[in-house]
């Protein structure tokens, strides 16, 4: 019973000393004076001839899907380029991967960043034949 009584006094110790007021130091609190610059959080305003700068890099004419024919507009993409997408891109419309978007000129529609399906289609023919030519020497071996 004794200990209770000491902790219990301990605690009403502890919490008046919580309570009580203590005047604040102001010769502790430093005083800026205002910055000339300012802090350029969304950056600065491009100037025209660095606004046309960066629309050259970039293909002014369309990006069209060749699996659905839609059409790749920066409006709806967050008003990024179609070069600014990254490999995880996918078609708004048909979920194609971004490899099957190709650039449109007139009424042609041309080849896309990456060279198209050539690379797949080409190691896609190329592990068939292995797969088949291991077939055929299998049986001829076993």
């Amino acid at each position: 019973m004794m200990k209770f009584l000491v902790l219990l006094a301990l605690l009403i110790a502890a919490s008046t000393e919580a309570f009580s007021t203590v005047k604040p130091s102001f010769s502790k609190i430093a005083v800026t004076t205002p910055s000339t610059t300012s802090l350029n959080v969304f950056g600065n305003r491009k100037s025209a001839a660095q606004k046309s700068a960066e629309e050259d890099k970039y293909w002014q004419g369309e990006w069209v899907c060749k699996d659905c024919g839609y059409i790749y507009q920066r409006a709806e993409c967050a008003g990024m380029y179609f070069e600014e997408q990254g490999p995880g891109f996918r078609c708004p419309q048909c979920s194609g991967p971004r490899r099957r978007y190709a650039k449109k000129v007139g009424d042609k529609v041309g080849t896309t960043l990456d060279g198209g399906d050539a690379p797949i289609l080409l190691f896609s023919i190329g592990g068939m034949l292995a797969t088949i030519a291991f077939g055929i020497w299998a049986v001829d071996n076993l």
